[in-house]
């Protein structure tokens, strides 16, 4: 398992976690990445500091890279930024190989009720008007956006200004192709067709 904290280290003043997801005036009110004026009690700490807190609980899972989570008593869909899984799920395209697997890994990695603490980057929502995180499994502090990479079920997709971890991600898919781990072994790479 990958723990977020010592990804994070570099970012104490750099991502905000998400305390508030109200309306969309409390959404654009959230400093972004650059502002380095943010609360320390809420914004990602290094070892043997205090860990994420919560802010959300997974309601359900709909596919290997989006998840629905209730944020103060509203339910939210949100896409975890920096990856993308085979389409499992998508009526307007044709399922992937891996997708069935990858929704069924975040399902379990992510069951209903579990919680979790988002963390935006520079972009709150996407076209679709989804909330875009990266997610933090309470419990263990696990990164899980980067366990999806490493494990080998999901590819990196990032889009500018939304690119904090690139690097990281980069390198995680890169070893994961190497290692012929989970889909590169299994379907030779991303977005593979099933037939």
């Amino acid at each position: 398992m990958v723990a977020v904290s010592r990804f994070l280290a570099p970012a104490v003043a750099i991502l905000l976690v998400v305390s508030s997801c109200g309306s969309e005036s409390e959404l654009s009110a959230i400093p972004q990445p650059a502002d380095t004026s943010v609360d320390p009690a809420v914004t990602a700490t290094v070892p043997d500091q205090p860990l994420l807190a919560p802010n959300a609980t997974v309601e359900r899972v709909i596919d290997g890279d989006t998840i629905v989570a209730d944020l103060d008593g509203r339910s939210e869909r949100v896409r975890l930024l920096g990856i993308d899984t085979p389409e499992s799920v998508a009526q307007t395209r044709p399922d992937q190989c891996f997708g069935a697997e990858a929704s069924a890994y975040l399902k379990s990695v992510l069951p209903e009720g579990t919680a979790i603490t988002l963390i935006r980057d520079t972009e709150a929502r996407d076209q679709y008007d989804r909330l875009l995180a990266y997610v933090v499994r309470s419990e263990d502090q696990l990164f899980v956006n980067l366990d999806l990479l490493e494990r080998g079920y999901a590819g990196v997709l990032i889009y500018p200004p939304n690119d904090h971890y690139a690097d990281l991600f980069t390198s995680a898919e890169r070893t994961a192709a190497r290692a012929d781990v989970g889909l590169w072994g299994v379907c030779g790479g991303p977005d593979v067709p099933l037939e």
